[in-house]
């Protein structure tokens, strides 16, 4: 016999942990005991020495769906005799900080109760467990218990007490518990809030949808604008009244089989559809798709979803599982509705009818947005299922700390000991409702993870919002500000989801950031680690005519280029107002409001332009995506001319950045245009340069430093096409080709590595 006290930290309170504890350690015929401390779970156990050793592996092995075990330790200890296994109250000494952990799909055990007939939760569109539900979107302030939730003001009743009340049942704590008798109710409301009484809520929801019109559907961190995505004339309508003119929708599908008659799904794809997480999944679209053409014009992936609350599984099955468009509740670029009575305000004259509910949400979560690139997940947008699940740092914070991210994609951070809790994504912060959500949402984490901030880390833009909240409370409440340069974060944030502190080649292309010298960055390669770096290479300056105007106009990028290269004929010029041109022209010229950018996104949004694909943008990062499908599929064909000029040594005794010049290949591009060449082949020729041009300057680099790895980051990585090709090549050179797995490679990603950054240059002083 032997007995061993064991002790685990990460996501294991509130989460089914201590009741799952008990059932392996009964059906291991194990004695002992499992409780809550500070940090964790303690627990000791007692036996036979192969039957402990199983256990242990099984702790890991099959935890509850939303554990997360950070670190498992454990000792000998003298056995006591113990004649059974028991779950110990928590000692009410016991207090810290414990994980909340994200919002998570219904489970299997909720979903069989769902459509029991014989159940008392059977069609209960609130029904969950220890296993399921929500977390984050209801929380109002910590510790984790009921009474800080927006479940408060539901009363349980005695069934469900007995059940939250028994430490062997799947619902002992379950935090949400409700059933029809005790929890929150759906109600049908029009436009002017008035309910619409008669017949089964749910059921005249869709008949609305099957009659082509748009509903408000109250999800768990917001509300969503459904109709059926099968009925174009729906999708067009549901666009003209959102002001989405182009960007692609998400769909909503009942189950895998219904996703596999829409998308070509391989078995990486279909395990994160059908994860806990649930987020969208972008997937190579199928020919011959029923979905109306306006769910994703032009586009060759869709992004698909399954149902993840019993809401929207009973809808589904309402609609006879035909696919629902299931997009942000909002209108263009502003945040997602999540109550009453704003959301009537705000979805006014978009959606015709709502269904709502009386439980509040309190923390704003849109839908998670992911893919799988080469068989690696690559994340685009880290919400709800994900966050706020820490992500390890790579070293240990000395003190506690805030990171605020960027202005675009905004997410911000907390540090704590090693841990890096990243928020949700929040949108762009120069709308003012998403700016609000923002100052909320940092204050409601301060608090529920038990962080009090010695230092904020933001970026170096001063005009960001993020920028002046740092600065502003940094001064208010004498906290130490720390500026991180945007590609700096970048690289630091790939080096901190792979656990590294060396020193490393960060590729960081992107669209904008802002620069140690002023000006637009976005082209570059970085030598450096968490402490520090050197501007190694870049892009070659040209004009931005317009400022902002250019990063909507592809066209002026193009005439830029142009100019910058000398290049004989300007083939889009025709197709551009006249008066607009000449007036950008000058700017150049002039250099009035044409700020200097090495940015690699302009540099697509002019080739894109060139080619004839797109002069105007609806949503960012357009005609970079489009340039990307036209590539995609197209056999490599050489690539263009580029040359890398070396301007010998700084003024600071080190190397001068090398500069990467694109006028051979605008050059090249133009004349391959004047030529009648194929866009899809000059998309293809392009994307080949680029990779080519990585490969050279990442060579040259490692020549200089002997350095070998490189981590790959910023937004223009994003592009599958690009991201496997360099992957590849890289590799392929003799490099370490590291790449983002866990955040997002564009600004969704800043907080952690502006994290990562000041926790490491504290550290050091």
């Amino acid at each position: 016999m032997e007995r061993r006290a064991i002790a685990i930290s990460g996501t294991v309170q509130g989460v089914g942990f201590r009741p799952f504890v008990y059932g392996l350690a009964s059906q291991l015929e194990l004695c002992g005991f499992v409780r809550n401390q500070t940090d964790g779970v303690r627990i000791e156990v007692e036996g036979d020495g192969s039957r402990l050793d199983q256990f242990l592996l099984q702790l890991s092995a099959n935890k509850p769906p939303l554990a997360r075990i950070e670190r498992v330790s454990w000792e000998p200890r003298p056995p006591l005799g113990d004649s059974r296994f028991r779950i110990e109250t928590s000692a009410s000494s016991v207090t810290g900080p414990v994980l909340i952990p994200p919002d998570i799909a219904t489970c299997d055990d909720c979903l069989r109760e769902l459509f029991d007939p014989h159940d008392r939760r059977y069609r209960y569109p609130f029904l969950n467990c220890t296993n399921c539900g929500p977390r984050l979107t209801i929380v109002e302030s910590a510790p984790y218990d009921r009474e800080r939730t927006t479940m408060s003001s539901f009363t349980m009743c005695p069934a469900c007490r007995a059940e939250y009340e028994n430490p062997i049942d799947r619902r002992f704590h379950a935090q949400p518990i409700a059933c029809p008798a005790c929890g929150p109710r759906l109600a049908l409301k029009d436009g002017a809030e008035k309910p619409l009484e008669g017949g089964d809520a749910l059921a005249r929801f869709a008949d609305v949808l099957r009659g082509g019109g748009v509903g408000a559907l109250k999800g768990l961190g917001g509300y969503h604008l459904a109709c059926d995505a099968t009925n174009d004339a729906a999708v067009v309508g549901l666009r003209r009244r959102k002001q989405r003119e182009e960007k692609p929708f998400a769909v909503m599908v009942s189950d895998i089989d219904s996703a596999r008659a829409l998308c070509e799904i391989d078995e990486a794809e279909r395990d994160l559809l059908c994860s806990p997480r649930r987020p969208i999944v972008l997937l190579r679209k199928r020919m011959g798709s029923p979905l109306g053409p306006g769910v994703a014009p032009g586009n060759p992936r869709l992004g698909l979803m399954l149902p993840y609350t019993p809401l929207h599984h009973l809808l589904l099955r309402e609609m006879d599982g035909r696919p629902l468009v299931m997009t942000s509740g909002n209108r263009c670029d502003e945040p997602i509705s999540v109550g009453e009575p704003d959301v009537y305000e705000r979805l006014a004259g978009i959606a015709d009818v709502y269904l709502t509910h009386d439980r509040p949400i309190h923390v704003r979560c849109d839908d998670s947005v992911t893919r799988v690139v080469g068989g690696i997940e690559s994340p685009l947008r880290r919400s709800r299922g994900y966050a706020p699940q820490p992500v390890r740092l790579p070293l240990h914070c000395l003190t506690q700390g805030l990171a605020v991210g960027g202005q675009l994609k905004a997410t911000f951070g907390l540090a704590r000991d090693d841990q890096a809790i990243l928020s949700h994504h929040l949108g762009d912060l120069d709308n003012y409702e998403a700016y609000r959500a923002f100052e909320r949402d940092v204050a409601l984490f301060e608090q529920t993870f038990d962080v009090r901030p010695t230092w904020i880390a933001h970026d170096l833009h001063p005009d960001y919002a993020s920028t002046r909240y740092a600065l502003r409370r940094a001064g208010r409440e004498n906290l130490k500000a720390i500026a991180v340069q945007h590609h700096h974060a970048h690289m630091a944030s790939c080096l901190a989801e792979h656990g590294l502190t060396c020193p490393v080649i960060g590729v960081c292309f992107d669209g904008t950031g802002f620069g140690t010298d002023g000006a637009v960055w976005g082209g570059e390669f970085l030598v450096g680690d968490l402490e520090g770096f050197r501007r190694a290479a870049h892009l070659r300056y040209v004009p931005m005519p317009g400022g902002e105007k250019a990063v909507r106009e592809p066209w002026r990028m193009a005439l830029a280029h142009c100019h910058d290269s000398g290049a004989q004929s300007t083939p889009f010029l025709h197709r551009v107002d006249a008066a607009s041109a000449r007036t950008a022209h000058r700017m150049i010229e002039r250099r009035f409001n044409a700020p200097s950018t090495s940015s690699i996104g302009r540099l697509f949004d002019a080739v894109a332009s060139l080619v004839g694909l797109r002069d105007h943008v609806t949503f960012e990062g357009q005609a970079a995506m489009e340039l990307e499908w036209l590539a995609t599929g197209v056999l490599q064909d050489g690539a263009y001319a580029f040359d890398i000029a070396a301007p010998g040594e700084s003024s600071a005794g080190e190397e001068a950045a090398l500069i990467v010049d694109t006028r051979p290949l605008i050059r090249d591009v133009v004349r391959d245009v004047g030529r009648g060449v194929a866009g899809a082949s000059i998309a293809r020729r392009f994307h080949s340069t680029i990779v080519e041009i990585i490969v050279k300057v990442c060579a040259k680099l490692r020549a200089q430093t002997g350095l070998s790895q490189v981590v790959l980051s910023g937004g223009v990585f994003m592009n599958s096409l690009l991201l496997c090709e360099t992957e590849h090549a890289l590799n392929a050179a003799g490099f370490l080709a590291l790449r983002h797995r866990t955040v997002p490679a564009n600004d969704g990603g800043l907080s952690l590595g502006q994290l990562a950054v000041a926790a490491r240059q504290l550290e050091l002083r």
